[in-house]
């Protein structure tokens, strides 16, 4: 069954809200997504009465999340299986920025503050897309390089379930649950495997990005609108951190601080992944992994930061 939904509130946590539909494994959602300031496919920013809301406390407004979807059968220690087979762009424009209190290269966030310097000044940029030809563009004017063109990559930045043990996490944070990962890789033609650890799943999903680099060094990619269409499925069996498959690579994220312990987290479960799925030895895996293996930093800014380790499907049985 395809399930066409309209937004109505986005919702900037990842928890036990109340699910705005219920699907089957099977299914297909096609939907809408605003970006990560809460702007729509007309640059409109979303009402506060579609904003989620509390009288008990005050919620982060970044990445307004679509969902949550719940899915029928899911129970903890099931897997949810996202297939992305369409991400369309809904607007001419990205805005992107270099963020003040935000970023990799600064230890600064809002509340805490461990610098004595002044932060860095907000600059905001605004990117022309160029849907038809997959590419984007923006004028420097003060640069030598004054309107470099860039290839477009969309992906979903912020996709996730529920976390385990009833917590809730606001939609900047990635964990074992997904979350705010801003990994290239969850695009389309790949399928996104999810711990379910709670009845139902409550998948959601948002933050858009046209294209961003390797950690998202300024903390904000080339954010947009879009529509997405994605293949609902359930695995009766457990992970503990996300995955993500294509045709050419089986991959995990793991999610953590400091960056090191977010490589370890990703490469212990591959590693265990190989092994336990895939026939290997366990030190042969190790030995295979150190030599084929391949990993990417999807962040460095989240309250996490996200590593992604990959191990190619060439190598594994047929």
């Amino acid at each position: 069954m395809i399930h066409r939904f309209k937004p109505t509130k986005y919702y900037n946590t990842y928890g036990p809200n109340p699910p705005v539909l219920h699907v089957s494994p099977g299914d297909t959602i096609v939907t809408t997504t605003v970006d990560a300031g809460g702007l729509d496919q007309d640059g409109n920013k979303i009402t506060e009465e579609m904003r989620q809301t509390s009288p008990d406390t005050e919620y982060s407004a970044s990445n307004p999340l679509t969902g949550p979807f719940y899915v029928d059968g899911a129970e903890p220690g099931d897997t949810l299986t996202v297939e992305i087979q369409r991400i369309t762009l809904t607007r001419p424009t990205a805005w992107s920025a270099n963020a003040s209190n935000f970023g990799g290269l600064t230890e600064e966030a809002p509340g805490r503050r461990l610098l004595l310097n002044e932060p860095l000044p907000r600059t905001s940029f605004e990117w022309r897309l160029d849907r038809e030809n997959n590419t984007a563009t923006i004028n420097f004017p003060e640069s030598k390089v004054r309107n470099p063109v860039i290839p477009l990559h969309p992906f979903i930045g912020s996709i996730g379930v529920a976390p385990r043990y009833g917590r809730v996490e606001m939609s900047l944070t990635p964990g074992e649950y997904g979350g705010n990962m801003d990994s290239p890789e969850v695009c389309v033609d790949s399928t996104l495997h999810l711990p379910v650890n709670r009845k139902g799943g409550l998948l959601v999903f948002g933050d858009i990005h046209a294209a961003q680099g390797d950690g998202e060094l300024s903390g904000v990619a080339l954010e947009t609108s879009a529509e997405l269409q994605l293949k609902i499925g359930l695995i009766k069996k457990q992970i503990e951190w996300p995955r993500v498959v294509n045709d050419d690579w089986i991959m995990v994220l793991g999610s953590s601080r400091p960056l090191m312990e977010a490589y370890k987290i990703a490469h212990v479960a591959i590693f265990e992944w190989l092994v336990a799925d895939y026939g290997y030895a366990k030190w042969d895996a190790l030995q295979m992994l150190s030599q084929v293996g391949r990993c990417t930093i999807a962040n460095t800014v989240d309250p996490n930061y996200t590593v992604v380790a990959k191990f190619p499907r060439k190598y594994l049985p047929q």
